[in-house]
């Protein structure tokens, strides 16, 4: 079943792959950040991005799950 929570669970789990597969947004050395070409500290700032964005899909997961267990009359851990 499609929920709301889903939709933004996978939107948090496709964003990175989407920003790191369009190449020609990121393929430049300017703006340079502490002497970091784009190109470098944009990649960079996607690994934390990327955590992030994986923490909240899997912690809106278990909300999700723990709501459906509720929902059926089941326990919830």
């Amino acid at each position: 079943m499609v929920t709301p929570v889903r939709v933004v669970i996978a939107l948090c789990l496709v964003a990175p792959f989407v920003a790191m597969l369009w190449v020609g947004s990121y393929a430049k050395t300017d703006p340079l950040f502490i002497g970091i070409p784009f190109f470098y500290w944009y990649q960079m700032l996607w690994v934390l991005l990327s955590t992030a964005l994986t923490m909240i899909a899997y912690k809106l997961w278990q909300r999700d799950q723990r709501a459906r267990s509720a929902a059926k009359g089941g326990a919830s851990r």
